[in-house]
């Protein structure tokens, strides 16, 4: 099989530690806002109280909250991500907002006093974090008596078009060694019930869970596989279920597929089911 141009481009890894690539991740929003607006909408805001967003990334709920909450408020945002740590600072300042403080580090080892947070918050945090456990640990130390902790998260059966067919694919290709790597891949996501079960491990009393689904829309499988935050937030793990070598012809094939999907359709139109949970002390 002959290599079609263009297609290594979305195969190359994306360096997230280029400070262009923290710029581009603005681009997340788009991603990220359907989950964030049900957050901000359950969020307590109050001048005066200490808030902390784990998993802040370039600062996209950190911002609202420091913005929404006013100036007496403090908004501590905590991502390892260096080069979007750098971007968040760069947007805070432009905003002339003093009520933000930034922490490199992992969240689970925070240096932030207990019980001292009235809110917690992560958008779309916990299916990235490798030790969520110890996250939501020191989540729950931090938090004073009766904070708050919301988050939301997608879940188990998000994209399962796009899944499908990739399954499809495996099988076509006599892969079918490779399935059971791609269905772990998938079930990594949260479940409702499993989230709940990890907060009220680490102590916290859940009092809401909602749940709903958006979609996520594409012209065809070569444009969802060239798209930039694909490419950024999927591409990896995707790759990472089949061979090194094995990768180029998988997904050229798994991109024709996808192409025939999107021609008979209409459209290739991808599910995303949510879940926006709220908890206290």
């Amino acid at each position: 099989m002959t290599k079609d141009a263009g297609v290594i481009d979305y195969l190359e890894p994306v360096d997230v530690d280029r400070l262009a690539i923290a710029g581009m991740y603005d681009e997340l929003p788009l991603w990220s806002a359907p989950f964030g607006l049900r957050l901000l909408d359950r969020v307590r805001m109050r001048p005066g109280f200490t808030y902390l967003d784990v998993g802040a990334g370039t600062g996209f709920m950190s911002l609202e909250l420091a913005q929404r909450c006013g100036p007496g408020s403090v908004v501590i945002a905590v991502d390892p991500w260096a080069a979007a740590m750098d971007q968040l600072a760069r947007k805070a300042a432009h905003l002339q907002l003093s009520n933000i403080r930034l922490l490199q580090q992992d969240a689970a080892t925070i240096d932030v006093a207990d019980a001292s947070v009235d809110v917690i918050v992560s958008n779309l945090g916990l299916n990235n974090f490798d030790n969520a456990d110890a996250v939501l640990a020191t989540c729950r130390r931090v938090a004073k008596t009766g904070g708050q902790l919301i988050l939301t998260t997608n879940l188990v059966g998000h994209m399962r078009e796009f899944y499908d067919i990739f399954h499809e694919t495996l099988e076509n290709l006599g892969m079918s060694e490779q399935i059971p790597a791609l269905e772990a891949h998938v079930q990594h996501r949260a479940t409702v019930e499993g989230a709940c079960r990890r907060l009220e491990r680490a102590g916290f009393f859940v009092t809401q869970a909602t749940t709903e689904s958006i979609r996520m829309r594409f012209a065809d499988g070569s444009s969802l596989l060239r798209h930039h935050f694909i490419r950024l937030g999927f591409m990896q793990g995707w790759k990472a279920i089949v061979p090194a070598e094995a990768a180029w012809e998988t997904f050229t094939t798994l991109e024709r597929a996808l192409n025939e999907a999107a021609n008979a359709n209409g459209e290739l139109a991808l599910s995303i089911p949510m879940a926006c949970i709220e908890a206290r002390t």
